[in-house]
């Protein structure tokens, strides 16, 4: 099977998605980041009533067409406390920003606009417009109408609007449900003494956080070790988890103990396709069983955070039905760039801000695909295209940013 470019793997593994159907009803605090599942409509008009849009004086029009009229100042209008009683012609009522307006104004006088008299009344400083500075009833939206579509992802304005409407709880559609599997005879938790043939198990904390990121739900289905059977065991458990994606962690490649492709084959999975012209990654393997997608990742630490962050979680927002999200940017080499072989590589970098705002990208000396102290320093992933001739510094390029860079 020929490399695929790290295109059109994208293409082919997002184009097999399927977008979760499942739907569930969240509280507002919960529901940020999350897709509607449903129309909602307004359970009430709002503004409820015509209210001042400014501090002032509810007036009649009628009494202030004249500059310098005089009026009594006959009560009082505060959020949440309605003015009550009546005003005759000649009198007016303090009012504030929110208040209802009394049932006799249609005009609210600005407090600069008045002058206080040693008696307590008001005189007119300025020629107010009728009907100037007032929220009218439904001025924002009425009991009934349609404010927020299914399929709008919700975030602080539209949860805003949504307890407006006085919705408590939204429906939504269910996070996608990622389960990761760990192989290897050589790992042990963290926090474990590791033996002497041991390693830490450190990709899938990466990976989750990747995903969970993405809009996933995560289910951490542990360590399996390098046995054939067990390892079909613990692909068959993960098929009752109601998944919709299954991603392995390590085994996918074509060693002795690499049994994840051929225990996946037995356990019936259709494969799309494996290995990538990219570096590192290359042994990315992708394919389905039945319902579940399923996406085999590399062993080696870096490989897989960077499998992670290309194909991972652009598949999680899909099928979470969030928008596409470019994390590629333009940016300018701060040193000089060597040339490429025929994988696409994504190079660990220190990114800064130059002095017009510019990203200004240095790759780091070590790119060992097992070294993981890197990505604690990393801003970003130099991308450098198949056979990318060596070019000076100050040579346009593009980076995946990891991190957002320091000023």
């Amino acid at each position: 099977m020929s490399l695929l470019s790290v295109a059109d793997a994208l293409d082919r593994l997002l184009s097999a998605a399927r977008p979760t159907r499942r739907t569930e009803t969240v509280g507002l605090h919960e529901a940020d980041g999350r897709v509607l599942a449903e129309d909602i409509a307004a359970r009430l008009t709002q503004p409820p009533f015509d209210n001042s849009a400014m501090d002032g004086y509810a007036v009649r029009h009628a009494d202030i067409a004249v500059l310098g009229s005089v009026l009594s100042v006959v009560g009082l209008s505060s959020a949440g406390h309605a003015f009550e009683g009546i005003a005759a012609p000649g009198e007016a009522v303090r009012i504030f920003t929110g208040a209802p307006l009394p049932a006799f104004a249609d005009t609210v006088l600005l407090q600069e606009d008045a002058a206080v008299l040693e008696d307590g009344r008001i005189r007119t400083t300025f020629l107010t417009p009728k009907g100037r500075h007032i929220r009218p009833r439904g001025q924002d939206f009425s009991e009934g109408e349609v404010v927020l579509k299914s399929g709008d992802m919700l975030d602080a304005g539209r949860l805003t609007v949504a307890a407006a409407m006085n919705h408590p709880v939204l429906p939504v559609y269910a996070r996608p449900r990622i389960a990761l599997l760990a192989t290897g005879d050589e790992l042990v938790p963290p926090g474990t003494p590791p033996g002497a043939s041991q390693i830490i198990a450190s990709n899938t904390y990466g990976v989750a956080a990747l995903a969970r990121e993405a809009g996933a739900e995560v289910i951490d289905l542990g360590i399996v070790r390098d046995d054939r059977q067990a390892l079909l065991e613990a692909v068959r458990h993960a098929l009752t988890q109601d998944i919709d994606v299954l991603v392995t962690l390590g085994g996918a490649s074509v060693g002795d103990f690499d049994l994840v492709q051929p225990v996946l084959g037995e356990a019936g999975m259709e494969l799309d396709f494996w290995r990538i012209a990219m570096r590192p990654g290359k042994p990315l393997m992708v394919g389905r069983l039945g319902a579940v997608q399923v996406v085999g990742l590399p062993g080696n630490p870096v490989s897989s955070l960077v499998c992670s962050h290309l194909f991972l979680a652009p598949l999680v927002r899909r099928l979470a039905r969030l928008p596409a999200k470019d994390r590629q940017h333009p940016a300018v080499a701060a040193v000089p760039l060597r040339e490429n072989d025929h994988r696409q590589d994504y190079v660990r970098a220190r990114i800064a801000r130059g002095p017009a705002g510019e990203l200004l990208v240095t790759p780091l000396d070590k790119q060992e695909s097992s070294m993981m102290k890197a990505f604690a320093v990393s801003e970003g992933l130099l991308v450098r295209p198949p056979h990318a001739p060596a070019a000076p510094a100050g040579t346009p390029c593009t980076v995946l940013l990891l991190r957002e860079p320091a000023a």
